[in-house]
């Protein structure tokens, strides 16, 4: 019988969960998970951020499948081997600890299995999705009628939201379309217009300030270019959140300049998006809800469990009226919406919008605050702690921060970014070595709450006599 296993090794574990009965075995086997996942955690302090264990089970499965103890001797190797971002000294990527309801969320979505591409596979967990993009959209200020869908990372995000601008701009066949973006846009940006089909001329640069900030002046210079040599604009791409600085370009300007373009205004906000969620700290990203279409990244900074991303629209209709195509092998939406795989590039998508719910649920409101303006304070006292006598410091209202010394060559300074980020990992902190105007830069995220001033204080120290 399908789903029955007659195998020596472990003839008490089931392929699948029982449909009608309670299954004791698959029930040890994820309570044994768990208690293993329990154990990484509680030892990261002693690991640091990167692993010093490098060995892998074999990879290609055996004639028999495995027993339940043998499973769990391969998983033990696999995380004994992975990443920590629970570490107080992993502060070198957006990459925070995962709430616990959203490891949960993540869990259960794995369990139930459904598939967001129709209502039909997902009753609960569409209508979920649809009424929580919703109020995220009006929570950060867009008006009625707003709204988004889940993606499986910034990078799709916006890659939608640059085919949704083609497509409402008209010109979805027009190989000579362009956008305009800051010099330090993603480089996801880039990926996407590849993507499309269109040249990598087909982004026009736009220069950014000494704050890293994208130019008014330069924007409007760029403009008066594209219409001189005949080319049209579909999108210009602000960023809430630089990579590398944490920069805001300055959102209530540009959408000034849209509106009286009539361009569509798409904001990759997937760094500093979730700031709008709280009255205390939605100052550092303003007019973001006056964007046509926003890439949020709840994974970055708010400990949901990889991947959680959104793309918010201003009117959710026209993701559908994009992406529809029509599925004459599922059934319409129950609902006013579309069904999940006609809002966007996805077809089949496992229910993330679960973990990043349950993960909300379980902050609150005070919670969510707590996270985003204790980022904030521990960039400003790590800031404060940094010699700036001898450092050229880049950051920007957000949690990122990088600094390079300032009296020495670029040469000098890449020799010093390696071999200080070595002396960092040797007292486990874990930075990032980021390029930025050709010239390495060590750079700190501080969005993990384990990091304690007292860390901070031992960081700066390391850094200050690193010269």
């Amino acid at each position: 019988m399908i789903g029955k296993r007659d195998i020596s090794q472990d003839p008490t574990l089931e392929l699948f969960p029982s449909p009608d009965q309670f299954d004791d075995n698959f029930q040890a086997f994820l309570e044994e998970a768990c208690l293993k996942l329990c154990d990484w955690f509680s030892k990261a302090e002693e690991t640091g951020p990167l692993p010093s264990i490098n060995d892998l089970p074999e990879v290609g499965p055996k004639f028999a499948g495995l027993s339940r103890k043998d499973l769990l001797k391969d998983l033990d190797l696999i995380m004994n081997g992975s990443f920590q971002p629970s570490h107080p000294g992993s502060l070198a990527h957006l990459d925070p600890p995962p709430l616990s309801a959203s490891i949960v969320g993540d869990l259960i979505c794995a369990g139930l299995n459904n598939n967001l591409l129709a209502e039909e596979l997902s009753p609960s967990l569409s209508r979920l999705e649809n009424n929580l993009c919703r109020w995220i959209a009006q929570k950060i200020g867009m008006k009625t009628g707003s709204g988004g869908v889940a993606a499986s990372g910034g990078s799709l995000s916006n890659l939608m939201a640059l085919v949704l601008a083609r497509h409402h701009s008209g010109l979805s066949t027009d190989p000579n379309a362009v956008i305009l973006v800051s010099e330090e846009a993603h480089v996801s940006i880039y990926r996407a217009i590849k993507i499309m089909g269109l040249p990598a001329e087909a982004i026009y640069k736009v220069s950014a300030d000494n704050s890293g900030r994208l130019s008014i002046n330069s924007l409007n210079e760029q403009i008066a270019k594209l219409k001189f040599l005949g080319h049209k604009c579909f999108c210009v791409v602000a960023t809430a959140g630089t990579t590398i600085r944490g920069a805001v370009d300055p959102i209530d300007d540009i959408s000034d300049f849209c509106f009286s373009e009539g361009l569509w205004l798409h904001v990759d906000a997937s760094i500093g998006g979730v700031f709008s969620l709280a009255e205390e700290t939605k100052s550092v990203v303003p007019g973001l809800s006056r964007a046509d279409s926003i890439t949020m990244n709840p994974q970055k900074l708010l400990g949901i469990t990889k991947t959680s991303s959104l793309l918010l629209v201003a009117n959710t209709n026209h993701l559908s009226s994009c992406f529809s195509i029509g599925f004459p092998y599922i059934e319409p939406s129950w609902g006013s919406t579309m069904n999940g795989g006609e809002m966007g590039m996805q077809g089949t998508r496992p229910a993330e919008i679960l973990k990043l719910w349950l993960g909300l649920r379980q902050l609150g409101h005070s919670g969510i605050q707590a996270l985003l303006v204790n980022s904030i304070e521990r960039k400003t006292y790590f800031k404060n702690r940094i010699n700036s006598d001898i450092f050229e410091i880049i950051t920007g209202p957000l949690h990122l921060i990088a600094l390079t010394p300032s009296a020495i060559t670029k040469e000098q300074a890449a020799e010093w970014a390696l071999s200080t980020r070595q002396l960092l990992m040797d007292n486990k902190f874990m930075l990032s070595r980021p390029l930025l105007n050709d010239r390495y830069y060590l750079k700190a995220v501080m969005g993990n709450p384990h990091t304690q001033n007292s860390h901070l204080d031992q960081l700066s120290n390391l850094l200050n006599q690193s010269i």
